[in-house]
């Protein structure tokens, strides 16, 4: 199956996971896909596949023989789609030969290239869009694509030498648990790449240190019109702690290695009130600097308004992959020369924000990021390059090869 028919074949179905969930995987409906790519590796004559109890698919493809010895590696994607916007009965849109000129999705809606400049870098290359009333679910399955369509080259063109190479497909990163209850241990490999990067070209070993924040605050709620010295209102110590931290340090106003404070919810009333950040720092040095400087800003404001009356949670999501990938320089250097030979110019550039190959190399499986051909992820605006997508591939098929030498 051609790399074209996979894509558009997996966007077909309708893997969006559900934060609000507390089974696993959140969406029964995300299983249809993953065990449809467990019975195409079967097909293709992969071994040891499999979907467990969690829902992870795995295979392999064997080593060709003599080649038992070199070290196992894997190819990982996601198969769940962003909760932001709807992954249903999605109507991709096909761009031959692309003119570098703005993109009507539909009647109401340009995708233009002023607000979308890295489109201009497309020239000449055939685009998958969206109809403008969905995402595309290039994220990730543009990276399950290119996986399963490497895997099906190898296994048909059997003069290509290589070890061992595994597989595997995950349900749930969007919403944070896509590895979860990855085994590493029965996955096997030494080493592995997420398929779930961007721009072509890029080569993600840095990422976010992350942790969540949620504070609670308990007011006293008393008659306006009697409530000096009285009242404490929860709506406004929420609005007081948010003014308390450096406004210069949010999203909005941040880039590069630069992290940040993110309010991503306020709720309540006068009487209770909550709000929810997310904290990201590359440096794990600033990123324990900015969760103390909240856990005082909170320390100082009870002592304001009363012991107790402000609760504070702060738990760290996932840290920087670079430490535990450094040390393997090989998992960088292969990478690069990959690329190189399927005519890609590396891009190396930190994540603003984190992948499961963050989490699956503390847990002790070395995991870099490669790009997948996709962009504008979670939204409308969502498209990739067939042309750079084939380039993923063959950056895959390079590895395999590489790495059996």
């Amino acid at each position: 199956m051609e790399l074209k028919e996979r894509f558009l074949k997996y966007v077909g179905f309708d893997t969006q996971s559900d934060p609000e969930s507390e089974t696993y995987p959140s969406a029964a409906k995300e299983l249809i896909l993953l065990n449809h790519l467990a019975e195409e590796m079967k097909d293709l004559g992969l071994e040891d596949v499999e979907v467990d109890a969690n829902g992870y698919a795995m295979g392999t493809i064997p080593a060709t023989p003599g080649y038992e010895g070199c070290p196992v590696i894997g190819f990982i994607s996601h198969v769940d789609t962003s909760p932001d916007m709807s992954g249903a009965n999605i109507k991709p849109q096909i761009i031959e030969n692309y003119d570098g000129n703005d993109i009507r999705l539909n009647e109401n809606l340009m995708m233009r290239v002023a607000d979308f400049p890295e489109l201009s870098f497309y020239k000449g290359h055939t685009l998958i869009t969206t109809d403008g009333t969905t995402l595309l679910g290039a994220d990730d399955k543009a990276g399950v694509a290119e996986i399963m369509t490497a895997a099906e080259y190898v296994m048909t063109h059997p003069e290509i030498k290589h070890g061992k190479i595994r597989l595997g497909f995950t349900p749930d990163e969007e919403i944070g648990r896509g590895v979860d209850f990855f085994d590493v241990e029965h996955f096997g490999a030494k080493f592995a790449y997420t398929i779930d990067g961007g721009f072509e070209g890029e080569l993600e070993y840095e990422n976010f240190n992350a942790a969540s924040a949620k504070i609670e605050v308990q007011g006293q709620n008393i008659h306006p019109g009697y409530a000096k010295d009285k009242m404490v209102n929860a709506l406004q110590v929420i609005a007081e702690i948010n003014a308390m931290l450096p406004s210069c340090q949010r999203p909005e106003h941040t880039e590069g290695y630069e992290g940040f404070y993110h309010l991503v919810s306020i709720k309540g009333e006068v009487e209770c009130a909550s709000s929810e950040y997310i904290i990201r720092d590359h440096s794990r040095e600033k990123f324990e600097a900015k969760k103390e400087y909240m856990q005082k800003v909170v320390d100082l404001l009870n002592a304001k308004y009363g012991a107790g009356v402000i609760k504070l949670v702060l738990k760290d999501q996932y840290y920087n992959m670079r430490e535990q990938v450094e040390p393997y320089p090989e998992v960088i250097d292969k990478a690069f020369q990959a690329m190189s030979e399927a005519g890609v110019k590396p891009v190396v550039r930190p994540i603003r924000g984190g992948t499961d190959g963050a989490r699956l190399s503390y847990m002790g499986l070395p995991c870099p990021n490669l790009f997948t051909g996709g962009m504008n992820f979670h939204g409308k605006y969502e498209y990739c390059s067939l042309n750079t997508m084939e380039k993923a591939m063959n950056t895959i098929i390079n590895l395999m090869v590489l790495w059996g030498k």
